[in-house]
C-alpha cells in the first residue's frame, strides 16, 4: 500500500466518480435536501441537522424519479412481434388471391426477395380441382415470373398430361413454398420456409382445391411437419386441415421433377403417385376427365 497521502487521495477521489456515475446511471440525479447533510459527522451535529417533512421527501422523491435524466434507464418498450408473426398477420388479411399476391410481394420479412430477380405466385387456373406446390423457383422461374417453366417444368407437364391434367385447361393450379429464387438454387432455410408458410397455407384456403398435390421434400416436410424425406412421405393419402377451410384437404406427397431427371429409376414410383391422383380425382370431381 502507497504512503504517499495524495495517491491515497486519489484513489478515494475516482472512486467516488465511478460511483456517482452509478448512481447517475441509476436515475439518482438530484439531491432530496437542499444542502447536504454531514453523515460521517458526530452524533450531535448528526441530530442539529434539520430533516424535512416527509411530505416534502415524498413529493422531491416523485420528482425525481419523474424527470429522469439522459443517462437512466428506461423502461423498455413492448417488443415487436417477430417476423413470422408479421407474415401470419399480413396473410390472413388477404380476402382474396390478388390481395395475397400484393401482399406477399410487399413483404420485406424474407431477405431472399433482395436477391431475387422475380416474385413468382402462381400459374394456371385458380380454383382448378387440384392445386400443386413445390419448392421454389430456379433459374428459368426467376427469369420469367412463373412456377416450373424450366426443364423440370416441362417434365412436370409431360406428367400431368399423361393423366389428363393441364395447367392450360384450367384442371391444375401451380405454386411454390418460396416465391424468390435462394441464391445459387441452394436449398431454403428454416427460417425462410417458416415465414413463407403462413402466405401458402392461406394461398391453399383461398384457392380452395379439391385435392393437393406436394412435389418434392420442401412442400411435404413444410405442411405435415413432419422430419421424414420424401421417399417415406411419398404414395399415400394424408388429410391436411387448412384453416379457415371447413373440411381437410386430401393431399399426396410426390417426387419432384427436378429429383426425376436426377433420378430416371425413380420414375416408376412417379407414375404411381399419378395413378393414385387421377384415382382420387375421379371420385371426387368425376367431371374432370382424361382426353
Amino acid at each position: 500500500m502507497s504512503s504517499d497521502p495524495r495517491e491515497r487521495g486519489g484513489r478515494g477521489e475516482a472512486e467516488l466518480l465511478v460511483a456517482l456515475a452509478v448512481q447517475l446511471a441509476w436515475g439518482a440525479d438530484e439531491a432530496l435536501e437542499e444542502t447536504p447533510r454531514n453523515r460521517f459527522g458526530a452524533p450531535a451535529e448528526l441530530a442539529a441537522s434539520p430533516v424535512p417533512p416527509l411530505s416534502a421527501v415524498a413529493r422531491d422523491s416523485a420528482l425525481s424519479f419523474t424527470a429522469l435524466s439522459p443517462q437512466a434507464p428506461r423502461l423498455a418498450a413492448p417488443p415487436i412481434a417477430g417476423p413470422v408473426a408479421q407474415a401470419e398477420r399480413a396473410a390472413a388479411s388477404a380476402d382474396t388471391l390478388e390481395a395475397l399476391r400484393e401482399l406477399f410481394a410487399a413483404f420485406d420479412g424474407c431477405a431472399l426477395r433482395e436477391t431475387a430477380t422475380n416474385f413468382v405466385f402462381a400459374d394456371g387456373v385458380p380454383g382448378a380441382p387440384v392445386m400443386l406446390v413445390g419448392e421454389g423457383p430456379g433459374a428459368e422461374e426467376d427469369r420469367e415470373g412463373l412456377p416450373f417453366v424450366g426443364p423440370s417444368g416441362r417434365l412436370l407437364d409431360r406428367m400431368l398430361a399423361s393423366i389428363g391434367l393441364s395447367r392450360r385447361e384450367g384442371t391444375v393450379y401451380i405454386t411454390n413454398v418460396l416465391p424468390w429464387r435462394p441464391p445459387g438454387n441452394r436449398s431454403p432455410t428454416d427460417t425462410e420456409i417458416a415465414l413463407c408458410l403462413p402466405f401458402l397455407k392461406r394461398h391453399i384456403a383461398l384457392a380452395k382445391p379439391k385435392l393437393l398435390v406436394l412435389a418434392g421434400g420442401v412442400p411435404a416436410r413444410a405442411l405435415f411437419g413432419a422430419r421424414e424425406g420424401i421417399t417415406r412421405l411419398r404414395g399415400r393419402w394424408r388429410m391436411l386441415e387448412i384453416l379457415p377451410l371447413v373440411e381437410p384437404v386430401p393431399t399426396l406427397a410426390t417426387l419432384h421433377p427436378a429429383y426425376l431427371l436426377r433420378n430416371p429409376g425413380a420414375k416408376r414410383e412417379a407414375w404411381t403417385d399419378l395413378l393414385l391422383l387421377r384415382r382420387r380425382l375421379d371420385e371426387v370431381s368425376p367431371q374432370v376427365r382424361q382426353n
